[in-house]
């Protein structure tokens, strides 16, 4: 009998790319369960940081359609 992981694996791969893509991100996100909470901290400071600076004037936000364009370029 082949292995239990192998067989969903098989299963898994005959599934749409989007399925896949939630599958995995589910089954990486099982992996880790604890919270680092001195991270956490540091991220919520960050986002505030960076929230302050858009909401003064400090720096300027960019279109979400103008940093897409430029990933796929620069992706390609």
């Amino acid at each position: 009998m082949a292995n239990p992981a192998r067989k969903l694996e098989s299963k898994a791969l005959k599934l749409s790319r989007r399925e896949r893509a939630r599958l995995a991100q589910r089954l990486i996100s099982s992996l880790d369960q604890e919270v680092d909470v001195h991270a956490e901290k540091l991220w919520l400071q960050e986002a505030e940081r960076r929230l302050d600076e858009l909401t003064s004037g400090k720096v300027a936000g960019i279109p979400a359609e103008k940093v897409i364009r430029k990933a796929r370029s620069t992706l390609r």
